[in-house]
């Protein structure tokens, strides 16, 4: 059930439930020491072990419960207002016209509870910039719809009181679904997504525990002994066996990694689902932790396309959209984590972005860029090859051809590699946006919008002055977007271009429209 509503602007706390999330989250927070004392302190471990634990558990709450009632939100007529602080009290306020995102997070427990941590985003911070945890999941979404209403000055469905409630089919929006993975599109992304996580997982939890240990876990010899004591000999095992060994070893590795990172993938992508709504887009995933987050398409800024080495080879691909938004500390919303291009092509096609085709009129960085690049990257080997071969002929001739050939091979592959990378660093520039794309194992590409870039820098340092070519710096809300390498005439038509766009756009209708 939701709060019941008033017509008053006081300040009001979150769920009481918050503070059970409080203590269930101090008992999460007693088990390892708890267990540690047990194990770590001989016979009387138990002892000592119970009280510490409760009283991890009694301090928590007791912090937990001050939190809780020092909190408060207040719902004003143009903005919302949250205060908080035990000893020293800090009030922040945002008007809902600057609010970017609302989201509503839940994470075990609180999701448990029935409890939802609601987040708003101007995107002015890196991330956001209120947060009220938690409300019940009705009272969070009522929440959500109420700031939207006010936000894009739609036709109010909630009442013209800042303690009103929506209708009862103010959440019944109508929603097209864009793209969904179930478990077997999870199955296939978590092949991709080899991770060694659990190993750094462990050594924090070796970390931790050992002040409660009788031995110490970082010492050498300890593990030393142990393997001699209890492992097989391997100097005494033919070529085969070793051979054999180390392969399942290697294996083993890969299993683990393989298993971590599909665990990660099903934790994080569960039940994702992409809509798009009369809103905008509305994006929900997550197993243990689940987040709920709307998007409007006026706020999209941008669109990235990427992907990486081996799932490249399969056709796998990312889309994220740049906004003024966070996504989890990200400077963009990942909407499509793993899919097809024909599978990206309607999610960019329904935010206002078409992907490049057949007839797209690409253009590549300049020549002179090219071998500028190409020559310094080169000189990075070229250097150190003519040091090493003055000290070796010195000192030990017979090495000089070894050590400046080496060196010479591999300036002349960062020179190829160069010219692959030149090969494939493009970009063009339509009526309706600007795309650039780079990469030659993993290729990524960026789209904008001109009529939503906000400026348009040509900068050169002295080699490339002299050189003939800039780096075009496209000012994006939310998002980084250069060209390097660009010809000067080439720089200039594609700043006169975009200002010409961007002189002729009246701002006031783009950030309703």
């Amino acid at each position: 059930m939701s709060e019941p509503a008033d017509n008053s602007q006081e300040p009001r706390n979150t769920d009481p439930k918050t503070v059970l999330v409080g203590l269930l989250a101090s008992a999460q927070n007693a088990v390892l020491p708890t267990i540690a004392i047990t194990f770590g302190t001989g016979g009387t471990g138990l002892l000592v072990a119970i009280p510490v634990g409760a009283a991890i558990i009694a301090i928590g709450t007791f912090f937990a419960y001050i939190s809780w009632k020092r909190l408060t939100y207040t719902i004003g007529q143009s903005d919302i207002r949250v205060e908080s602080g035990v000893l020293s009290r800090s009030a922040r306020s945002v008007p809902y016209e600057r609010i970017q995102d609302v989201s509503l997070e839940q994470k075990l427990l609180p999701r448990l509870l029935g409890l939802v941590a609601v987040k708003f985003e101007t995107g002015a911070g890196g991330g956001e910039d209120l947060s009220l945890s938690f409300l019940t999941e009705e009272r969070g979404e009522e929440l959500r719809q109420l700031v939207r209403e006010r936000r894009d000055n739609l036709d109010a469905r909630v009442s013209a009181e800042p303690g009103g409630t929506l209708s009862p089919n103010a959440n019944e929006e109508e929603a097209e679904p864009l793209f969904t993975m179930g478990p077997k599109r999870l199955l296939t992304f978590g092949l991709f997504e080899f991770s060694l996580a659990v190993f750094a997982v462990l050594a924090g939890l070796l970390q931790y525990v050992d002040s409660f240990l009788d031995f110490e876990v970082w010492e050498l010899d300890f593990w030393r002994g142990l393997i001699d004591n209890y492992a097989p000999d391997l100097s005494a095992l033919d070529r085969t066996a070793q051979v054999i060994g180390i392969l399942a070893s290697v294996s083993a590795l890969l299993i683990v990694g393989s298993l971590t990172g599909m665990v990660r993938v099903f934790m994080r992508e569960w039940g994702f689902l992409l809509e798009r709504t009369a809103r905008g887009f509305r994006r929900r995933r997550g197993l243990f932790t689940k987040t709920d987050v709307v998007m409007p398409i006026h706020r999209v800024q941008g669109i990235r396309i990427g992907t990486r080495l081996i799932r490249y080879r399969f056709g796998w691909h990312s889309l994220s959209f740049v906004s003024l938004a966070q996504d989890m500390g990200a400077s963009s919303h990942v909407v499509a984590p793993f899919a097809k291009l024909d599978e990206i092509a309607p999610i960019a096609e329904a935010a206002g972005f078409s992907l490049p085709g057949e007839g797209t009129d690409w253009r590549r960085a300049s020549e002179n860029f090219l071998f500028d690049s190409a020559v310094r990257d080169a000189l990075f080997f070229l250097v150190p090859a003519a040091v090493a071969g003055i000290a070796s002929s010195i000192y030990s001739p017979e090495w000089t051809g070894v050590v400046v050939g080496v060196l010479a091979v591999l300036a002349g592959i960062s020179a190829i590699l160069n010219v692959l990378a030149w090969r494939y660093q493009r970009h063009a520039l339509d009526a309706a946006q600007i795309v650039s794309a780079r990469g030659v194992l993993s290729p990524r590409s960026q789209i904008a919008t001109r009529l939503k870039l906000h400026s348009v820098e040509i900068a050169q340092g002295p080699i490339s002055r002299w050189r003939g070519y800039a780096t075009v710096h496209l000012g994006q809300a939310g998002g980084v977007f250069a060209i390097p390498g660009v010809p000067l005439e080439r720089a200039r038509e594609v700043r006169r271009k975009v200002m010409e766009t961007i002189a002729a756009t009246d701002f006031s209708q783009l950030e309703t429209g």
